[in-house]
């Protein structure tokens, strides 16, 4: 678990590199959650898609994390998070964690 929070705050550090050179990545990156998760991470209710918006940062990260592992069951999402790389994962978890 403390090498999660260690790998995690790097992840976040790089996030915050990456965001300053590109002002909509994170938006941009997200943007491909939204056909399940909802405009802005608000799941449309009774679709069986959990909401993002708000949720925790490093939360987020360490599901996105297990889906990527296979230690986390899903129909999707395991191969989805394959196609980013830890940074992209970082920048689109704090993206949503920003929603309000």
């Amino acid at each position: 678990m403390k090498l999660t929070a260690v790998a995690a705050t790097g992840l976040l550090a790089a996030s915050l590199v990456a965001h300053a050179t590109d002002p909509d990545l994170a938006r941009n990156l997200a943007a491909g959650c939204t056909g399940c998760h909802g405009t802005e991470g608000r799941a449309v209710s009774g679709t069986g898609f959990d909401s993002l918006a708000g949720l925790d940062q490093v939360r987020m990260l360490q599901k996105l994390a297990d889906f990527r592992s296979g230690s986390r069951p899903a129909t999707v999402m395991q191969q989805i998070v394959k196609g980013y790389n830890d940074e992209q994962l970082a920048l689109i978890a704090a993206y949503f964690a920003a929603q309000r």
